[in-house]
């Protein structure tokens, strides 16, 4: 797995006892890289761990980042049409409702199953997650992200490493990793699509209409005038 000590990783001075002076010597061959393999889909994700099931690697620290789409396990938001906001409006408290599913997340990340160092540990997809996570009441999608601390092999979809606002939020660091993308020919859509945006006529309409009030009203009129005449331009 990946160090935790290692000079390195930690950005801290190691002990003066002589025992660590080896660690600070050899630290950067302490590091060992995680490998993110990518794919263009969460099916084929799927696909790849049982793959992996079948050989000898399977039991290498793993995990599978995917979106509450397919790991959000409360009963309310995973029915919602925007998970993502609900998920973090009860993390955030406002409403005086938390999700007890997310307070559990240890209970799921340190499960005896998906530790590799015990020996019922298998490479897993996201149903197993999933349904474990049910078992335990347990919230699967920030297990996952937990379990990318310790795994030597992260799977995910592409965009979770060519878009860098995921890559942010998601906490993915890919500086001396290895990255492996599975049918690469697919990333020239991928990266197109990370950075592109897609608005309707409403929207613009709606956004010209709030522009328009701004400057109407001498509110940071420099900035706005300019965003008023792209909407314009635009409808």
């Amino acid at each position: 797995g990946p160090c935790t000590e290692c000079s390195c990783s930690s950005g801290k001075e190691p002990d003066k006892d002589p025992s660590h002076t080896k660690k600070k010597e050899n630290g950067d061959r302490l590091c060992v890289p995680k490998i993110f393999f990518g794919t263009r889909t969460h099916k084929q994700i799927t696909q790849i761990s049982r793959e992996l099931k079948r050989t000898v690697y399977s039991c290498v620290p793993m995990t599978i980042l995917s979106s509450r789409d397919y790991t959000c396990i409360h009963p309310v938001v995973s029915n919602s049409s925007n998970r993502n906001e609900m998920c973090v409006e009860l993390l955030e408290g406002k409403q005086g409702k938390s999700c007890s599913y997310y307070h559990g997340v240890h209970k799921l990340s340190e499960h005896h199953a998906l530790q590799s160092a015990s020996r019922l540990y298998q490479a897993w997809d996201i149903e197993d997650l999933v349904s474990l996570g049910r078992k335990l009441r347990a919230c699967p999608y920030f297990a996952a992200r937990e379990l990318m601390l310790g795994a030597d092999i992260v799977f995910c979809p592409y965009n979770y490493l060519l878009d860098p606002q995921i890559r942010e939020s998601m906490d993915i660091k890919l500086k001396d990793q290895v990255v492996i993308l599975d049918e690469a020919h697919n990333i020239e859509d991928c990266a197109r699509e990370s950075v592109s945006y897609g608005v309707t006529e409403s929207q613009l309409r709606a956004a010209r209409e709030e522009l328009d009030f701004m400057v109407n009203n001498n509110i940071r009129q420099m900035h706005h005038e300019p965003l008023r005449a792209v909407c314009c331009s635009l409808i």
